[in-house]
């Protein structure tokens, strides 16, 4: 068997496409005015999302050092300066000290260094300052899906494609490390939230929406993975482009949307259901008002330029002093939001992930309120989602019975879309993330659970493991049809998939 590619490389392949950032420090460089403003984009350069000239970061850290008092400097005399102007003078003055070095280091050498670690060494300089520092070429990296952090010092990048490659150091020491980390848990936002001995676990959203997860003193150094939405964008069209549904899926699911269906996206982790719930979004009215309810920000219904009327509401931690109850003060979870949302005057209510108490929340949301709602849940199967959310009902605070959850489920729920993952790239093929069932939920069955329709399910009699229509119409087709769904499309067994998903094992051969 082939195994998973594995390489140890202080570089990174420098993607292709502009870079706005490179642009403006290049325009610095050489004097000439850019009309770029504000925070520097993540799309990586040409020239340099990872830099190839070797960066001498004891030289980057001094660099910084010295902009970040003048900028101290120039806050104090103009508190009200805007970011934008602000970037601007400091990327002067960026320039300015790496000329001077650039000077020093020619007459050190004997000969001048190169305009590509001079850029390099202004970069470096400008992510310390003002983004996610040694990190931050990682995350301009858009073919970069997961970055493993097992110490300063030992870094991997895990790509969409399954090849996984250790890159160089982000930080010279633990401390350092753990300043990072609370520089970013500062600079996105999230002032409450830190990582210390007595603090030793940190979850946020990056700037970028990557989501980042830590751990420290609690074995031989400090863990981060940072996991990032490579897909944040995307509608319907788009998950048809990545091959995740068909045109007669996408159909079926903007035909739930706007029926007002109540919808559970379930799967495995990173089998891609927070991309395909940002894309369910997308069918909603722009000016249809609802409120996200996540721990950390990951669907940016807010913020993507087409909602208008989201609320984005995001959990908070304690500042470590136990307050009544025993709750840390401070804390807002998601079951204290779930809530006052209700009282919101919303339409529809989106939960970014239930996985705890906040589902008897949800489901009581389900079944009292208006329809159209969307969560997600881990599970491993489409079958086995009834018994997580029974499980969650039991580790729930009152202890309730799986009876209860059955009962609501069967009340309150319209669809489970499950969401799968295959992943061969250990044997040289690649991962394929894909709906695969679609459940209708259709009230209480004889022995108390949900019973339910297969509306799209695998088809492996033809080597299909993505959802195709089973032929059964779902109990609700009149209010799908009256939303402007075609009903004969269900009648298609083989979907409008062009040929089977190209694995390079299938399932009963």
């Amino acid at each position: 068997m082939q195994g998973r590619p594995v390489h140890a490389d202080p570089t990174v392949r420098p993607p292709a496409g502009g870079h706005p950032l490179s642009e403006r420090l290049q325009a610095h460089a050489q004097g000439r005015p850019h009309s770029g403003h504000g925070s520097a984009t993540s799309t990586p350069a040409p020239d340099g999302a990872v830099p190839q000239a070797t960066v001498d970061y004891r030289v980057a850290q001094h660099i910084k050092s010295q902009v970040a008092k003048q900028r101290e400097e120039l806050l104090k005399t103009d508190p009200t300066l805007d970011r934008a102007s602000e970037e601007q003078r400091c990327l002067g003055w960026i320039n300015e000290a790496v000329a001077l070095w650039s000077n020093a280091a020619a007459a050190e050498r004997g000969v001048s260094p190169t305009a590509a670690e001079d850029h390099a060494l202004r970069r470096a300089v400008y992510d310390l300052l003002f983004r996610a520092g040694r990190l931050q070429p990682y995350l301009d990296d858009p073919r970069v899906e997961d970055i493993f952090i097992n110490g300063p010092k030992d870094v991997w990048l895990d790509y969409g494609d399954g090849e996984r490659r250790k890159v160089g150091a982000i930080a010279d020491s633990e401390e350092e490390l753990l300043e990072m980390l609370r520089e970013l848990a500062r600079d996105s936002g999230h002032g409450e939230r830190t990582i210390s001995t007595a603090n030793p676990l940190l979850a946020l959203s990056l700037k970028d929406g990557s989501r980042l997860q830590a751990i420290t003193d609690v074995g031989p150094t400090t863990y981060a993975v940072i996991r990032r939405h490579r897909v944040q964008s995307a509608d319907l069209d788009g998950m048809i482009a990545l091959g995740a549904i068909d045109p007669i899926l996408a159909e079926f699911l903007r035909a739930c949307v706007r029926a007002e269906k109540n919808v559970i996206i379930a799967g495995k982790q990173k089998a891609g259901k927070t991309s395909l719930m940002r894309s369910l979004l997308k069918e909603l009215d722009p000016d249809e008002r609802f409120a996200t309810i996540q721990t950390e920000d990951e669907l940016f219904a807010h913020s993507n330029g087409y909602h208008r009327q989201a609320i984005s509401l995001v959990a908070r931690e304690g500042n470590g002093e136990v307050g009544a109850g025993g709750r840390s003060a401070g804390e807002v979870s998601l079951l204290d939001l779930m809530h006052p949302a209700l009282r919101m005057s919303l339409e529809r209510m989106v939960v970014g992930e239930v996985r705890g108490p906040e589902v008897v929340a949800m489901m009581q949301a389900l079944t009292n309120g208006a329809g159209g709602n969307l969560c997600t849940i881990h599970a491993r199967r489409p079958d086995i989602v009834f018994d997580r959310i029974a499980e969650l009902y039991a580790l729930a605070q009152n202890n309730l019975s799986e009876q209860l959850a059955y009962r609501q489920i069967a009340n309150g729920l319209d669809f489970i879309v499950f969401v799968s993952m295959i992943d061969e790239t250990k044997i040289g093929g690649r991962r394929h993330r894909f709906v695969s069932h679609i459940v209708e939920i259709t009230g209480v069955g004889e022995s108390g659970r949900p019973a339910t329709n297969d509306i799209f399910a695998p088809n492996r009699e033809v080597g299909e493991e993505r959802a195709v229509p089973t032929g059964t119409h779902p109990e609700c087709i009149d209010e799908l049809r009256r939303v402007g769904f075609n009903s004969e499309l269900l009648q298609h067994p083989y979907g409008a998939w062009a040929q089977p998903l190209p694995l390079k094992v299938v399932s009963g051969t």
